[in-house]
């Protein structure tokens, strides 16, 4: 809905999905919308204040390095993205969190941040990640109770209970 191509096709069940295949970019884009997680760690602040407009940061793709904090230039030096690319990547992830946050607030929840991961496709630059509350934080305006993958890293409470409000929340099941 807001202009960025995905690599998903087709729900084929409840649980399959008909993809298209790519070739993993390595660099993880994530906006923050407010100060959290790492961003909050990294800098000594205290997590809850939003941000005066959404903050890119790029990470590494690399389970073995803890997806280490990544620069533009070593990105390009290194091959992984080229300037081109990445531009692309920054655009298509801010367009994708403003429609998201827009969501989000429909149901009374603010889009804290969340990660992106994107794929080539030919001359093609796919979304090749799925929008779950395990790759971003959710918290519920007024009160901040959490609604995503923070309730079990801190052990706040059951993450497949929260999981259920959640999806109670946006679709009555």
């Amino acid at each position: 809905e807001v202009g960025v191509a995905h690599h998903m096709r087709r729900r084929l069940s409840k649980t399959d999905l008909l993809c298209e295949r790519v070739t993993i970019i390595p660099v993880e884009v994530v906006v923050r919308n407010t100060v959290a997680g790492s961003f909050a760690k990294r800098y000594g602040l205290e997590e809850g204040a939003p941000l005066s407009k959404p903050l890119i940061e790029l990470f590494y793709k690399s389970d073995a390095l803890d997806d280490p904090l990544l620069v533009e230039d070593a990105a390009v030096e290194l091959g992984w993205a080229t300037r081109e690319e990445l531009v692309f990547l920054k655009d298509a992830s801010l367009r994708l969190n403003e429609g998201l946050v827009a969501f989000w607030d429909q149901h009374g929840i603010d889009l804290i941040d969340i990660k992106f991961e994107f794929g080539r496709q030919g001359d093609r630059i796919l979304l090749a990640d799925e929008i779950t509350p395990d790759g971003c934080r959710l918290w519920e305006q007024g009160t901040g109770r959490r609604f995503d993958k923070d309730v079990f890293r801190r052990d706040l409470a059951d993450l497949a209970e929260t999981y259920r409000a959640l999806a109670q929340r946006l679709f009555g099941t």
